[in-house]
């Protein structure tokens, strides 16, 4: 019941105080001219809870700072470290850092939707976004009938259907009875809207967990994709936590 917990952890109601959280790999530097570098124009800084506390996210404020170990690095071995496609399927929202932004001050504050990071423990433990919960891609990609992947999906608001008698499908194929969101094993009509992410461009985790999803039945509109990862993320200086 990891995962269930973890979720349930993440849902806590958002509150907001006026602590700095400093990031996972670097600190926070105030620049030497005191002007503030915000999220975006009008935006310094949002709050978002992790793990039960309050964290501030925002930019480095230091221009002269330069982004160093295994994310400022330009170029691995391909494969595996292959850039791969802007999309991950065609009905699937690609987004960037401003929607994650509004991600986390709507749906992640309003408990609708999750931010998942999909790495392995490992790499999440070495830092991660602000509000994120990991559910590795390797749970998400294991089939429907899966401890692990049930677990998941009845974390995401999925329900688990009865078995669906012959008229009833039937019934569902026509039209008659509402089908939307159903497949024979699984309701999602309740189900959250979900942000992943991994390491960025070149990474295939995320986009293997949200396959993995949608080979299930997930609606691939309460699907999105934050293809620049923790690399970009990190790129622009982003709070990054433990």
């Amino acid at each position: 019941m990891r995962i269930s917990k973890v979720i349930m952890a993440a849902s806590v109601a958002m509150c907001v105080f006026a602590g700095q959280v400093l990031g996972a790999e670097e600190e926070v530097v105030v620049g030497a001219q005191g002007a503030v570098i915000p999220l975006y124009k009008d935006k310094p800084y949002l709050h978002v809870i992790h793990k039960g506390r309050s964290v501030k996210v925002q930019r480095v404020q230091d221009t002269d700072f330069e982004l160093h170990g295994y994310f400022a690095k330009t170029s691995r071995q391909c494969p595996p470290f292959c850039l791969g496609p802007m999309e991950v399927h065609p009905q699937v929202k690609t987004v960037g850092e401003i929607e994650i932004f509004h991600f986390m001050e709507n749906q992640l504050r309003d408990g609708t939707g999750l931010l998942i990071d999909a790495r392995t423990p490992e790499w999440h433990a070495k830092g991660t976004i602000p509000g994120s919960v990991n559910v590795p891609f390797t749970t998400l990609s294991k089939a429907i009938d899966d401890l692990e992947m049930i677990e998941a999906l009845e974390s995401f608001g999925a329900k688990p259907r009865e078995p669906v008698g012959a008229v009833t499908k039937t019934l569902e194929e026509w039209g008659v009875m509402k089908a939307e969101n159903m497949t024979d094993s699984w309701d999602f009509t309740n189900c959250k809207e979900l942000v992943l992410w991994c390491n960025g461009p070149a990474c295939g985790q995320s986009p293997r967990a949200i396959t993995g999803l949608l080979e299930v039945g997930y609606p691939p509109e309460k699907i999105h994709y934050y293809r620049g990862g923790m690399q970009v993320w990190q790129l622009y200086g982003l709070t990054t936590i433990n």
